[in-house]
């Protein structure tokens, strides 16, 4: 009597699963995803060997702090410009630019860790360089994606762009651990620099993407039309500002090594897992996020998905608080809310993307993913300092709990300054051409 429930029961897991269909039926998209998936894995493994590099030639954490800073100005002064770019020019042919100079950057930090005494001078400069040329990278592959894919396959791609970072952000520093402590640290950049290769060839393979009718010149009036822009488009706004909140309020990642060692008593193993749950927890929401694909009320499942962060940050904070009578098995439930937090922040972000994209006109999308990249580049940073600052006053369970409160309180305020976004809806239908 089961047997004919049998294929219905297959199709809802199979509703559930992540959303390939960009892969099967979007040739240049599948190939630029295929090279990204070789190409991103290389690109943490540098993520993980400069710290390294820097703190075993200096001994200094106050060095380290400068490669992110030197990183992070990289990133500010150079993602806004790189907007105006993407929308100027073939966007495949900038792409296969900025592929090749990440290479190169790379096979240079590899020339620099064989040298007997690398000047660290010289390495900050070429992280700058590194970090200035992906500043350019992202803003013109991500809005390079819909001109790939049809609108009702977006939020799919999407998806399958946000699986491939979660599966680099572990696989990739795993692998640069390894190698750094096999066959050094010049092998391991060298690596990053052979596996741009991939990217490369498949740019190559893709038809050219220029600028459709209307583009814009780079320079200084082109940025200031997309910030006009985003300034007009008030569910565009309501985007942005509703990360921010997420990642302001709710970013607790700095206080995790004092929590794993003076809250949980978890030692380095335990800020390890502090650290990878998010990431875990990501790569599982994008892996089972088959179903957004058919969300019509995007907007009010952006407001879903960032209560649901609120909630599992301040299920975080409470494990906090008791763990001083249960460490190991707040330990256990802490790990599960930051899992659960990092399902909804990547479900979140799928569909953020999907609004900004699909309300940007495609001669303005370059400048427009720019600013949106600023936001998510900087409301971590910003979170860190702001869980540090309150921790320092009020201790870091406090600090945490308060954050995801606060949160929560500012998913109402966003809801309420900006009704657009809860009332934005998307069409389902496949579009002609």
């Amino acid at each position: 009597m089961a047997l004919p429930d049998a294929p219905r029961s297959h199709g809802r897991v199979r509703g559930v699963l992540l959303d390939v269909g960009p892969l099967r039926h979007d040739r240049d998209y599948r190939l630029i995803w295929g090279g990204q998936v070789v190409s991103s894995v290389g690109t943490n493994i540098t993520r993980v060997a400069l710290p390294f590099q820097v703190y075993v030639l200096t001994g200094s954490t106050l060095a380290v702090a400068a490669l992110t800073t030197v990183q992070l100005i990289a990133i500010l002064a150079f993602s806004i410009g790189a907007g105006s770019l993407a929308d100027a020019f073939d966007r495949r042919r900038l792409l296969i630019v900025t592929q090749v100079g990440l290479a190169l950057s790379s096979a240079a930090l590899a020339a620099v860790a064989m040298l007997p005494t690398p000047s660290l001078g010289l390495i900050l400069g070429l992280a700058f360089v590194h970090a200035s040329v992906g500043a350019i990278d992202q803003p013109t592959r991500a809005s390079a994606i819909p001109r790939l894919v049809p609108p009702e396959r977006l939020s799919a791609a999407i998806a399958l762009n946000q699986l491939n970072f979660q599966v680099a952000s572990i696989a990739g520093p795993a692998i640069g651990g390894l190698l750094i402590a096999t066959i050094g640290l010049a092998a391991a950049y060298a690596v990053d620099a052979a596996s741009f290769t991939a990217s490369i060839v498949a740019l190559l393979a893709i038809r050219p993407l220029r600028p459709l009718a209307g583009a814009a010149r780079p320079g200084l009036q082109a940025i200031r039309e997309g910030f006009v822009f985003v300034r007009s488009q008030r569910v565009i706004l309501s985007t942005f500002a509703i990360d921010l909140n997420a990642m302001i309020f709710g970013m607790p990642a700095s206080l995790f090594p004092i929590l794993a060692l003076d809250v949980f008593d978890a030692g380095p193993t335990g800020f390890g897992l502090l650290a990878a749950a998010p990431a875990a927890g990501a790569f599982v929401g994008a892996l089972t996020s088959g179903w957004i694909t058919r969300v019509v009320r995007i907007g009010g499942t952006v407001i879903v998905m960032v209560a649901a962060w609120g909630a599992a940050i301040t299920g975080f904070g409470i494990a906090c608080i008791l763990a001083a009578d249960a460490p190991g098995v707040m330990f256990i439930v802490a790990l599960v809310m930051l899992a659960l937090a990092g399902a909804a922040d990547v479900l979140s972000a799928v569909l953020r993307g999907t609004i900004t994209q699909l309300s940007t006109p495609d001669n303005l999308r370059g400048r427009v993913t720019s600013i949106h990249l600023l936001v998510v580049t900087s409301g971590p940073r910003i979170g860190d300092i702001e869980a540090a600052a309150v921790a320092s006053v009020v201790g870091p369970q406090l600090s945490v709990l308060s954050g995801g409160l606060l949160c929560l309180l500012g998913v109402v305020v966003v809801a309420r300054w900006f009704p657009e976004l809860a009332a934005h809806r998307r069409s389902l239908r496949p579009r002609d051409g």
